[in-house]
C-alpha cells in the first residue's frame, strides 16, 4: 500500500500543516512531524472529511492562507484584491510571520562552507551574489515557500557566544554530517551547542555523491548519542545532500521551512525595534560596518541604536545583497555604517527615539553594571534561590572529558544508573581529551558542571572556567569522580528527615535561676540528651510540652551531651516543668535515598 507524507498531502489539498496535523489527531493517527508518512486509507478518510466540511476550492484557501507570498509574486493585484475583499477572520495572532534564520553547524571539512556557497549561488539572484561574504554575515535565500536567511558564522562556539550575551539569533540549527565520517568530535560539540540553545535541529549527511559514502552508519551513530532519525522511528529529521551536485538541497530548504511553520515564528513589524549584532569589522575608508540581525520592528536610515554602553546612528544602511536601502524589517539582516566603536557579536541592539533617550539609556546600562559588579560581593543564592522548589524534577547538567573512550563509557554506563524521578542526568558533551574554552563557554550557557577523568585543562582552561564561576574538577579516581556527581545529584534532591529517638530523663527537682528561668535538674535514665535536640515532655500519660533543649549543665559547666546514668541541668526555654516530668529527646536526621 503506498504511503504519502503530511506536508505533500496538505499542499496538495490546499490547507495548511497546523491544520492537517488537527485531522490527523482527531483521527487519532500517530506521526512523528508533517515529514512523516500516512497510509492510503488515511488520505482518504482526511478527503471525505474535509469535503463534508465543504472544503472543495483549494488553490484559493491557500493564497488566502499565504497573503506574504501571494503579495511577493503580485503587490500590485495582492493590494487590490485585499481591499475588494471582505475581511477575513482573525488569525490566533494578529502578528505576521517571518523568515526563519538558520545556523549551518558541523565539524571541520564536512562541507559546512560548500553547502552554503551552493545555497547562495542557487537561490540568490546572480547581481546579488557579489561579496555577501564579505560584506554581510548572512544572506536570504527566495525558495518556493518563501525567504530563508542564512546566518555565515565561523561555527558553534561563535553561535553559542552569542547567546552567551543574552541573544538567540537562529531559529533553526543545520548540523552537517559527511557520509563518509560519521560523527566526529566538534559533530558531537555543535549537537550540544543546539542543544543547550534549545533550537530545532536538521541534519543534512553531505558528501552522499562519494562512494564511500554511508548515510546508515551516520544515522546508527545518532541513534548512539539520542538522537533517533524519522527513518528508525524518532523525530529528528535528517536529509541526504550533496554540496558539490546539489542533491536534496531542495528537500533540505523544503524542511527548513517546515520546520519554521511549525515552529510558527513572528514578529511585528510595526512593534518596537530589537535586534542582534552578527559581526562588526573596521573598514579603512568606511569606518565601523556592523552587520545586524533585525528581530522585531523596523529598522530606517536615521534611527538611533544603542548597542551595550555605546550608541550610534544610521548614516547609511546596506541588505546582503551589497544595495542601499531605507528600511528594514524583521528576519532581514543589514550592514549599518554609524558607529564609533564596533560591537561584539551577540550584542543586542535596540533603538531610541533621539540622542537625548540613546544617551539616558547608555547611562542606565553603566549604572546597572555598576550595580551588578557590586552584586558579586554579595552572598550568593542559595540553591532553591537558583533552581526554584526544590518539589519540581531536577536536572544536572554535565561536560564530560577523559582520557580514553573506554573510560568515557564506563562513566557514562555509572551515570545512567543514578537518574531518578527526581534528578535527571544530562550530559551536553563528552569528549576525549582536556577540556577546552569552547566547553567552558558551553557551561557557562547551560548551567552545567564540568568533569574530568585523567585529564588536566590547561591554565587558561582552569582561568577561563573560574572567570565565569563554572566548576571545572579533575579526577584520578573513577570513583571520585562518582562521587562528586552524588553530591550534585543530593544538590538536587529535596532531602527527607525523619525523627530519630536519643534517650530520655527524669526530672528530679526544679532549680529556679534569675536569668535562665526554671532549670529541671534531671537523671539520664536512657540513650543520652543532646544540647539543641527536639524535647517532648510527658506528666502521666499526657504531652504537656514540645520544644528544644535550649541548654546542658553537669554541675557548672555547659556541655554538649550527656549519658546514661549521669545527672544534669536540662533548660528547656519552659518555666512549667514540674518533679516527675520525663523528658524525651529526639533528632532530626536526613534519610540517604
Amino acid at each position: 500500500m503506498s504511503k504519502v507524507r503530511i506536508y505533500t498531502l496538505a499542499k496538495d489539498l490546499g490547507v495548511d500543516n497546523n491544520r492537517m496535523l488537527e485531522i490527523l489527531d482527531g483521527l487519532g493517527v500517530s506521526y512523528k512531524s508533517v515529514s512523516s508518512t500516512i497510509e492510503e486509507e488515511t488520505v482518504d478518510l482526511i478527503r471525505q472529511l474535509l469535503a463534508d466540511e465543504g472544503h472543495e476550492a483549494t488553490a484559493e484557501p491557500e493564497a488566502a492562507a499565504a497573503p506574504a507570498q501571494a503579495a511577493a509574486a503580485e503587490p500590485a493585484q495582492a493590494a487590490a484584491k485585499k481591499a475588494a475583499e471582505p475581511a477575513q477572520p482573525a488569525e490566533p495572532s494578529d502578528i505576521p510571520s517571518r523568515a526563519p534564520v538558520v545556523t549551518i553547524m558541523g565539524h571541520v571539512d564536512h562541507g559546512k562552507t560548500s553547502l552554503l556557497d551552493y545555497i547562495r549561488s542557487s537561490k540568490v539572484a546572480a547581481k546579488e551574489a557579489g561579496g555577501i561574504t564579505q560584506h554581510v554575515g548572512a544572506f536570504e535565500a527566495k525558495t518556493s515557500r518563501g525567504k530563508i536567511v542564512f546566518i555565515d558564522t565561523p561555527g558553534h562556539e561563535a553561535f553559542t557566544t552569542i547567546r552567551a550575551r543574552g541573544a538567540n539569533v537562529a531559529d533553526i540549527a543545520i548540523i552537517v554530517i559527511a557520509a563518509d565520517d560519521s560523527l566526529m568530535p566538534q559533530t558531537r560539540e555543535a549537537i550540544a551547542h543546539a542543544q543547550a540553545a534549545k533550537v530545532p535541529m536538521i541534519v543534512a549527511i553531505n558528501k552522499v555523491d562519494l562512494p564511500q559514502a554511508d548515510v546508515d552508519r551516520v544515522k546508527s551513530d545518532l541513534t548512539s548519542i539520542n538522537l533517533v532519525p524519522e527513518d528508525y522511528g524518532g523525530d529528528l529529521i535528517t536529509v541526504p545532500v550533496s554540496a558539490r551536485s546539489g542533491e536534496g538541497i531542495e528537500d533540505l530548504l523544503e524542511y527548513i521551512s517546515l520546520t519554521a511553520e511549525l515552529e510558527d515564528l513572528r514578529a511585528d513589524p510595526k512593534g518596537e525595534f530589537g535586534g542582534v549584532v552578527i559581526e562588526s569589522r573596521v573598514d579603512k575608508q568606511a569606518g565601523v560596518l556592523a552587520t545586524i540581525m533585525v528581530q522585531s520592528g523596523t529598522l530606517h536610515v536615521g534611527d538611533f541604536l544603542v548597542v551595550g554602553e555605546t550608541y550610534g546612528k544610521i548614516k547609511a544602511m546596506t541588505d546582503s545583497a551589497g544595495s542601499r536601502i531605507k528600511e528594514a524589517g524583521p528576519s532581514t539582516p543589514v550592514q549599518i555604517l554609524g558607529f564609533s566603536e564596533a560591537p561584539s557579536s551577540g550584542e543586542l541592539v535596540v533603538s531610541a527615539a533621539n540622542e537625548h533617550a540613546a544617551r539616558e539609556r547608555v547611562a542606565g546600562r553603566a549604572e546597572q553594571r555598576r550595580d551588578a559588579e557590586e552584586a558579586r560581593l554579595r552572598p550568593k543564592l542559595s540553591l532553591e534561590d537558583i533552581m526554584g522548589p526544590l518539589s519540581e524534577t531536577r536536572t544536572v547538567n554535565l561536560i564530560l572529558r577523559a582520557d580514553t573512550q573506554g573510560s568515557l563509557e564506563a562513566i557514562q554506563g555509572i551515570l545512567a544508573r543514578k537518574e531518578s524521578d527526581d534528578v535527571k542526568i544530562n550530559v551536553l558533551l563528552a569528549g576525549i581529551g582536556a577540556p577546552t574554552e569552547g566547553d567552558v563557554l558551553l557551561a557557562s550557557t547551560a548551567e552545567a558542571t564540568i568533569l574530568c577523568f585523567s585529564v588536566t585543562p590547561a591554565g587558561a582552561v582552569q582561568k577561563a572556567a573560574d572567570q565565569k564561576s563554572i566548576d571545572l574538577k579533575s579526577f584520578r579516581i573513577i570513583y571520585e569522580l562518582i562521587d562528586e556527581v552524588d553530591r550534585l545529584i543530593k544538590g538536587n534532591i529535596e532531602p527527607v528527615f525523619e525523627e530519630r529517638y536519643l534517650g530520655r530523663a527524669e526530672v528530679r527537682m526544679v532549680i529556679r535561676h534569675p536569668k535562665s528561668g526554671n532549670i529541671a535538674g534531671s537523671y539520664v535514665t536512657d540513650g543520652m540528651l543532646r544540647r539543641n535536640a527536639k524535647a517532648k515532655v510527658t506528666r502521666g500519660k499526657e504531652v504537656v510540652y514540645e520544644g528544644t533543649i535550649v541548654g546542658l549543665k553537669r554541675f557548672k559547666d555547659d556541655v554538649r551531651e550527656v549519658q546514661t546514668g549521669y545527672e544534669c541541668g536540662i533548660n528547656l526555654g519552659w518555666n512549667d516543668v514540674m518533679e516527675g516530668d520525663i523528658i524525651e529527646a529526639a533528632e532530626m536526621v536526613e534519610v540517604e535515598q
